[in-house]
């Protein structure tokens, strides 16, 4: 590691209690809370759409920090998550996988931390509807 660097480790993501193998799963990884769980805005979030048949992703050279992981199952694969009512009528999981409830949960319910060691997080997906 170069002098001044931040050690990097890796980040592999496993999706689970998918209801069907349609459409993609979208995956944000962020270590900025106020940008959490959407990333929209966030210029060092990492992301990753990967087909529901296989959604098991490496994320690798994190710096180490902090971070949290905010995905949802898109069926229809129109690249947004659907609602009804604005409750989501597409899977949706996070980190640590903490219980939902009125709406998602907040970063630090979510978060976990990166070290120079590979992180091994499975998310379980909620629908709701």
């Amino acid at each position: 590691m170069l002098p001044g660097a931040s050690p990097s480790a890796r980040l592999d993501l496993g999706v689970e209690g998918l209801r069907s193998e349609r459409g993609v799963v979208r995956i944000c990884v962020t270590s900025a809370a106020n940008h959490f769980p959407d990333c929209q805005s966030d210029p060092n979030a990492r992301r990753a759409n990967l087909p529901a048949a296989n959604p098991v992703q490496r994320f690798e050279g994190l710096p180490s920090g902090v971070y949290a992981v905010a995905l949802f199952h898109d069926e229809n694969a129109n690249g947004r998550l659907d609602r009804m009512a604005g409750i989501p009528t597409e899977g949706v999981g996070f980190s640590n996988n903490p219980r939902l409830m009125f709406g998602p949960p907040r970063f630090v319910q979510a978060r976990f931390t990166v070290t120079n060691q590979a992180i091994d997080e499975k998310v379980r997906l909620k629908y709701f509807l």
